[in-house]
């Protein structure tokens, strides 16, 4: 996963309530394994049914094409749990989005696909969102190190971050990685583990060789059947 340290950008606001990833990704970004999640982003909302492009949407308009930060209203990400939302954010160019509050599964899948969720109060969501609309094309930068992005007016703006969250961002690390980095205090909670509730652990013999700690007896290589049997006794 590519690590985040700090975006700088332009931010497009799409000020809307309740955006579901239907919304960001619908059913037709899931048809085909080669869609162009990126170029089908808000598809329904980009594009008439033609296929030529609405204007007046807002990452239509030429400023906005290349917006690196999303400011989104709240509830963000809500509707069914489908992953490649996220990944089309991504595909687009998008690297942050900032909302009030963002539903629960989206918010998950954010993080562990380096995609970083800003939630902010709504007092600081409203100063940001008032400065992002008097600009023509306004530029931010999200500071994830020091933890604060800085609005398009040069006010800088704190915002939190969950640590382990911050952390894996930081370094580029998805869930298998952060897990294997406690790799050493997994061993040693399996070895007491072991130790103390060995009959967890039991293993299935493997033919050939036998377990004798375990009271297992040894599977044969090759097990002979009966040629024929007759009234439900083997011969």
């Amino acid at each position: 996963m590519q690590p985040f340290t700090s975006v700088s950008g332009v931010a497009a606001p799409l000020l809307l309530p309740n955006i579901t990833t239907d919304a960001m990704s619908p059913t037709i970004a899931g048809r085909s394994t080669s869609a162009d999640l990126g170029a089908l982003l808000f598809a329904n909302w980009r594009y008439r049914p033609d296929g030529s492009e609405i204007r007046e949407f807002i990452l239509n308009k030429p400023k906005f094409r290349e917006s690196k930060i999303l400011l989104a209203g709240p509830n963000f990400g809500c509707g069914s749990s489908r992953e490649r939302a996220v990944w089309a954010l991504l595909r687009f160019g998008i690297r942050v989005v900032i909302a009030p509050n963002f539903a629960d599964i989206f918010y998950d899948n954010a993080f562990q696909n380096g995609l970083l969720p800003v939630t902010l109060p709504l007092e600081k969501y409203s100063v940001l969102a008032d400065a992002v609309s008097q600009v023509r094309a306004p530029m931010m930068t999200v500071d994830l190190e020091r933890n604060v992005l800085q609005s398009p007016d040069g006010r800088e703006i704190a915002f939190e971050v969950p640590a382990e969250r911050r952390t894996a961002l930081l370094e580029g690390l998805d869930e298998i990685a952060v897990i294997l980095r406690l790799q050493s205090y997994i061993d040693v909670f399996q070895t007491a583990d072991r130790r103390d509730r060995s009959w967890i652990y039991l293993e299935r013999a493997m033919p050939g060789k036998s377990h004798p700690e375990q009271g297992l007896h040894p599977v044969p290589d090759k097990i002979e059947l009966p040629d024929k049997v007759e009234n439900g006794t083997p011969e």
